[in-house]
């Protein structure tokens, strides 16, 4: 692969593939299509409108949609008018929004895809320039498809400095207020160059289903950087009702999914054919049967299948594999642009895999890995303390995730440096791999293991729609026989004293969940911990909130 830039790679196809199918979008159940000659007209002229607009070298322009074709061209639009893109997440509360835009001192913003609009638009000040996106029913501001009449396009195929800032990317934060990592367009060329490697991404040959946020990492390099990089074909969810006809539609080569799809995957499945251990067991049906599942869920021409942002049940990725489906679970963070371990091109169940071998990767003391390599963040924006902090004195970035190491060399996540808590008896817990292990009950749907002022851990759970249809016996029976499992797995000091079951769910909306669907612990904790000596008192090992 072409060891150039994000912009440069796009010219290359330009003009080299002009024709090729770039961008799909779905909108009333009829399928947008741009070429890399369309895409590339729509994408000089929106530079050229905003460089009309005379902003400074490096101005801020903020990104406010969720996933579709015009969220990819205006970011590419942003980095050849020579300014620095701004991603947000499109659930975010209008106090948030308002928080990003002030910090970043965003001068334009995008808007488009949106839900709620209606309340985000009060976290946008009237000082801050608006640009709508056409098709998704946003007409504020500057208009898209009349800046598209009213500029030329660029003519030049303009290249940015390797060294200068491309974006910054705001971490959805489990805690406090997100910080702006930044990146220039050497660290993100080094990283999608060798992922491509990794992934073995085929030139002009794959197609790629994005509806994961592009303001999380991970899709951003893999689907719109990766992809396009490697002339690909992106195509786009139209909402989440037609999620599953979409994606069945598309069918792509490449699939990026989080723990909480693929249980989505699963549930559906065995709702749907709940005879199917059954059915696996006979030889002349097995291969039929894989082939319809492998169909409907719509990655029957998928070569590659991943997972990340959080730890996935080993028993959700044995049961994958027994209908065909190989998940490679990737590890990596913002700061190092999720470029860091991953299981290829063996899966070993329980890990994330071993450490990329171009980057260096190191255990502390403290059994944290510390990763270096030339792809990493410049810093935090507006944050130098908080950026020394991230990197020991040698530059190796310190992720505040703990491992293990086997013999392999394979690296076993377990936990986080800073979510260890300690219960009554002084003992320390260290929560993510009991989680992990409650998970494999498929009735559960979101767990936190808690113990904060009680002598034991107690676990705090949120039924999967599959627990919610059984009765309180049947659920007592589940929970009861996984707790009693799981406890005879750990040290008597972490053996949890009782599972509670939640009346509400932690959702993105309610502020619990993060954007990228991991728990808030710190919120979570915030509300229940005033009765998490009510709940250990009980003693019985499930009880309701």
């Amino acid at each position: 692969m072409n060891q150039q830039s994000p912009l440069e790679r796009f010219y290359h196809w330009e003009s080299q593939t002009p024709k090729n199918l770039y961008l799909r979008q779905p909108v009333n159940d009829r399928w947008h299509e741009y070429s890399y000659q369309k895409a590339g007209d729509e994408i000089r002229r929106i530079a050229a409108a905003l460089k009309s607009l005379n902003y400074e070298p490096g101005t801020r322009i903020a990104l406010l949609s969720k996933n579709c074709a015009h969220w990819i061209m205006a970011d590419y639009a942003i980095w050849m008018a020579g300014y620095v893109s701004v991603p947000l997440y499109p659930t975010l509360t209008s106090k948030s929004i308002t928080k990003i835009l002030d910090h970043s001192e965003a001068k334009a913003i995008f808007v488009g895809k949106l839900d709620g609009y209606e309340q985000q638009r009060e976290g946008i000040s009237e000082s801050i320039q608006k640009i709508s996106f056409p098709l998704y029913g946003i007409e504020e501001g500057l208009q898209w498809n009349d800046l598209i009449k009213k500029h030329d396009p660029i003519k030049e195929n303009i290249v940015r400095n390797p060294e200068e800032m491309m974006t910054i990317m705001y971490t959805s934060g489990t805690t406090g207020m997100p910080k702006g990592v930044m990146i220039n367009f050497k660290a993100m060329e080094f990283v999608v160059v060798n992922g491509i490697k990794k992934f073995k991404v085929r030139e002009s040959k794959e197609h790629f289903f994005s509806y994961l946020p592009l303001s999380h990492i991970a899709e951003r390099i893999l689907v719109q950087l990766i992809g396009t990089h490697a002339g690909s074909t992106i195509n786009f969810a139209e909402s989440l009702e037609k999620f599953a006809g979409n994606l069945q539609s598309v069918q792509p080569t490449i699939f990026l999914g989080v723990p909480r799809i693929w249980a989505k995957f699963q549930e559906g499945v065995m709702n749907k054919m709940p005879t199917l251990d059954t059915l696996l067991k006979i030889p002349l049906v097995n291969s039929t049967v894989r082939r319809l599942i492998l169909k409907k869920l719509g990655l029957m021409k998928a070569k590659m299948c991943l997972t990340g942002a959080a730890p996935i049940p080993v028993a959700s990725l044995k049961w994958f594999q027994k209908i065909g489906i190989e998940i490679h679970d990737i590890y990596g963070m913002t700061e190092n642009l999720a470029y860091s371990h991953g299981n290829l091109p063996d899966v070993k169940f329980g890990t994330v895999g071993r450490a990329w071998d171009d980057i260096e990767v190191r255990l502390s003391a403290e059994g944290e890995i510390q990763t270096r390599h030339p792809g990493h963040m410049m810093g935090y924006y507006k944050e130098p303390a908080l950026t020394a902090e991230a990197f020991t004195e040698d530059g190796y970035l310190r992720t505040g995730d703990k491992a293990e190491m086997d013999a392999d060399g394979y690296y076993r996540i377990t936990g986080r440096i800073k979510d260890l808590f300690k219960t009554d008896k002084g003992k320390y817990i260290a929560p993510a791999p009991i989680e992990e292990k409650l998970s494999a009950n498929t009735d559960i749907d979101q767990v936190c293991v808690v113990g904060m002022g009680i002598p034991q851990p107690i676990a705090l759970i949120v039924l999967s729609p599959a627990g919610k249809a059984k009765s309180k016996e049947q659920i007592i029976e589940s929970l009861s026989k996984t707790l009693t499992e799981v406890n005879t797995k750990l040290e008597n000091y972490e053996k949890l004293e009782t599972g509670v079951i939640m009346h509400e769910a932690w959702t993105v909306e309610n502020n619990l969940m993060t954007p990228t669907l991991k728990i808030r612990r710190t919120d979570v904790e915030k509300i229940y911990l005033p009765h998490y000596p009510k709940w250990y008192a009980e003693k019985a090992l499930v009880v309701w909130e």
